[in-house]
């Protein structure tokens, strides 16, 4: 069984190896660009699922309203980004353009076709759920385990690795501090303060309403509470007679 599997392995490997990857953007090709304002829906949660989304310009936030009416942002989605990839048969999320956006949009029944019958863009939508799930995993534990400050520079360090959000030494931060606040499950008092408090560190500092100086990666890095520290300050020795 064991060598079987081996040969089923390699065999898989030659297979993709052998058909010329493309990207899961290409899907969306045929569809037209459509312009969204700013503060309007792409789709509402509890719709039916019949779209799909690809962000070609812009940000877009999808949130959930739960009880009395609070909202909770579950991911901003950049350039590039495909929206409701899961195929779920209803939206968990209403969609909503932080900014002025451009989108392609897709019937569910032809992205699955297409999925279905081009052996070539399988492995970029495994690629995507694959990032989804650790992108769902990472916010889980950012908002379980950290604290203000580690959840902010997180999200800050996220940021600053998009392409094309810094310039001139700044970061571009598209949303407001209620958005990076209802991410974060914080209060926009607590957001502020922790901006003001990490400014005050020579870590960042605000330049505007959307622009933030990094002042130092390093500090930013080591805030984010992300790395386990497995020193020999932290680590207890264990003898196992």
């Amino acid at each position: 069984m064991l060598m079987q599997g081996k040969n089923a392995f390699t065999n898989a490997q030659l297979t993709n190896h052998s058909v010329a990857a493309r990207p899961l953007s290409s899907v969306f090709h045929g569809s037209p660009l459509e312009t969204i304002a700013t503060g309007e829906a792409l789709c509402w949660e509890g719709d039916d699922a019949t779209h799909l989304f690809q962000v070609v310009e812009g940000v877009v936030r999808l949130h959930r309203i739960i009880g009395e009416g609070r909202r909770v942002i579950t991911a901003f989605h950049f350039a590039g980004d495909v929206i409701g990839a899961a195929l779920v048969n209803s939206f968990t999320f209403t969609a909503e353009a932080v900014t002025e956006c451009k989108i392609r949009r897709l019937s569910r029944r032809g992205f699955q076709q297409e999925i279905s019958r081009c052996d070539e863009i399988r492995p970029a939508y495994i690629d995507l759920l694959c990032r989804e799930n650790a992108a769902a995993n990472d916010q889980m534990v950012l908002l379980s385990k950290k604290n203000a400050e580690e959840r902010l520079c997180s999200f800050i360090l996220k940021l600053a690795s998009r392409p094309g959000l810094q310039r001139q030494n700044l970061l571009r931060v598209p949303m407001n501090r209620q958005d990076i606040a209802d991410y974060l499950g914080l209060t926009i008092e607590t957001v502020s303060r922790t901006i003001t408090k990490l400014a005050a560190r020579e870590v960042v500092v605000a330049e505007g309403r959307h622009d933030l100086k990094i002042v130092s990666m390093d500090k930013l890095v080591r805030l984010c509470g992300g790395t386990d520290d497995f020193s020999d300050k932290t680590c207890h020795r264990v003898i196992v007679h």
